[in-house]
């Protein structure tokens, strides 16, 4: 299983990947509708004889190859879901379904994952251990990596380790990039309701005034960042929508804030919402109105494991050449619910760079015209394989 078998193997598979990738780019589906896709999944994975259940957390799918000899379980994993969005490329693969689009590269990441398969099943014979492979829906909403993680996906057999990978379109096709430490942030999200007694805008003293109210909380929460959290740690706190009112002379009884606070790291995630409900408080005593405070835990933040960024970090090496493995310096604020499984075992998440000015990739993700370079489907392949059998090999 030296590396240049796994990267002979990977280049026969290329355009069976792509012919995949592009089959499910067409066919987009939403989280927890991930039938046409999983079915694929489940045909393939049994196709190259691994054990697989399917209906996991509903549309969820799980492989698992058992190596001939005994070893520890490593979990590799792929989301499915795409985005509820117009595609706007003009190419023969372009989704078919009128609002939905694969634009934040799940189709490769499950291309590359079967990828992955089909390269490790032609070595059972060597493997010392066992690796799973799952395929997960809904990412993009509700979690669904907690729901099969609640539905069994790290048992029979017990998951040791966990590897997951994204494009990402910041940086270079055919590097991958690898961050140490905190990746992600906690896209949680909040609700403010204020409550004040509403009158006539031409009467204000006889009122009291939750846009008034708003406007001084959304500014005070701004201190959160700037004065209560120390300059070397990142956090977001941010209103994005503030709705209230009806007409220009009547003072409403309520104003509605919606947001998002956003942590890197597990303890500042604890603290930052105490920070933001004690603000509201203040704010809202000190004018008379009441209010309503909702915080809402997303994803918890994706926090690397610096011994299984060690195997992604050599594995790149080794596939790719020391050249094109990045060690990533900053970290992002979006989040990912792949920090569910790191909650459970070691595990680390990194990324395949697809940005490629010549071929005119060069577009973010969650842009209506957001497509891949597909000659990185079978180096991610490759590179996932080789994380897989040098773990295994290593425990």
């Amino acid at each position: 299983m030296n590396k240049e078998n796994i990267l002979r193997s990977a280049e026969k598979i290329k355009d069976e990947l792509i012919r995949i990738r592009r089959d499910i780019h067409a066919h987009p589906e939403a989280g927890r509708q991930e039938k046409r896709t999983s079915e694929l999944v489940a045909n393939k994975l049994r196709e190259l004889g691994l054990e697989v259940r399917t209906n996991v957390a509903e549309t969820g799918v799980v492989g698992t190859l058992t190596g001939k000899y005994p070893g520890k379980t490593i979990l590799m994993r792929a989301d499915m879901d795409c985005l509820a969005m117009e595609e706007l490329n003009d190419v023969e693969y372009k989704s078919q379904t009128p609002g939905l689009m694969h634009a934040c590269g799940h189709d490769s990441h499950t291309t590359w994952l079967l990828g992955a398969a089909m390269i490790l099943s032609q070595y059972k014979d060597e493997l010392h251990g066992n690796v799973k492979f799952l395929f997960q829906p809904d990412e993009e909403n509700d979690g669904g990596a907690e729901r099969m993680i609640q539905d069994g996906a790290l048992e029979n057999p017990h998951v040791d380790a966990a590897i997951g990978a994204h494009v990402w379109p910041a940086l270079e096709s055919g590097k991958i990039g690898v961050k140490y430490g905190s990746m992600m942030a906690s896209p949680d999200r909040i609700l403010i309701n204020i409550y004040g007694k509403g009158g006539h805008g031409g009467v204000p003293d006889s009122c009291i005034d939750p846009i008034t109210t708003a406007c001084q909380v959304q500014m005070a929460l701004q201190t959160i960042v700037s004065r209560r959290i120390s300059p070397v740690e990142s956090a977001v706190v941010t209103i994005s929508r503030i709705e209230g009112g009806t007409t220009h002379n009547i003072i409403p009884e309520k104003v509605q804030m919606e947001g998002t606070i956003r942590t890197l790291t597990y303890e500042l995630r604890e603290k930052v919402p105490k920070m933001v409900e004690n603000i509201i408080k203040g704010v809202c005593e000190a004018n008379g109105a009441t209010y309503e405070f909702i915080y809402d835990p997303h994803y918890p933040p994706v926090v690397n494991n610096d011994e299984i960024n060690g195997f992604i970090e050599e594995a790149g090496k080794e596939i790719l050449g020391s050249e094109n493995v990045v060690k990533m310096v900053n970290p992002t604020m979006g989040g990912e619910d792949f920090s569910y499984f790191q909650l459970k075992v070691p595990a680390s998440f990194f990324v395949i760079g697809t940005y490629n000015p010549s071929k005119g990739l060069t577009n973010p993700l969650h842009n209506p015209r957001f497509n891949i370079d597909e000659d990185i489907l079978p180096k991610a392949s490759a590179v996932m394989a080789q994380c897989a059998i040098d773990y295994l090999s290593n425990n």
